[in-house]
């Protein structure tokens, strides 16, 4: 699994300091990289998730009831993007994924090196 982040306050901030044309460019990227995928056979799932303002946390209480807050922490700086799940032949080809992710256009087709993390796929253990 291939996950996206992105700064919080640069997430935030997207609709007032990218133009139009740099979400584009930065959307048909992730669309022509997952068309890739699915041609190449790669992809499993992807995708883009809503921005923080959107997202809920739950956590259990002791006594089993939900603790629901809206969105995350408000220590967060890095919040979940996107997601790619990927079947590929080794490693080298998930971190060169993640690498090209990185490398996502952003104002002026400069990248915006966000983190990426690659997660291999794990058996719990019995």
């Amino acid at each position: 699994m291939i996950l996206m982040h992105a700064n919080k306050l640069a997430w935030d901030a997207m609709p007032t300091t990218w133009s139009q044309e740099d979400l584009k460019v930065m959307v048909e990227c992730m669309h022509e990289l997952n068309r890739e995928l699915q041609d190449s056979g790669e992809l499993v799932e992807a995708r883009g998730l809503s921005g923080p303002d959107q997202m809920k946390t739950v956590q259990a209480q002791e006594d089993g009831e939900p603790i629901v807050t809206d969105g995350p922490f408000s220590e967060t700086k890095e919040v979940l993007a996107g997601y790619w799940v990927v079947d590929v032949a080794d490693e080298q080809r998930a971190l060169d994924l993640a690498l090209r992710i990185s490398r996502t256009p952003g104002p002026g087709g400069r990248p915006v090196n966000q983190a990426v993390e690659v997660h291999p796929e794990g058996v719990a253990p019995v």
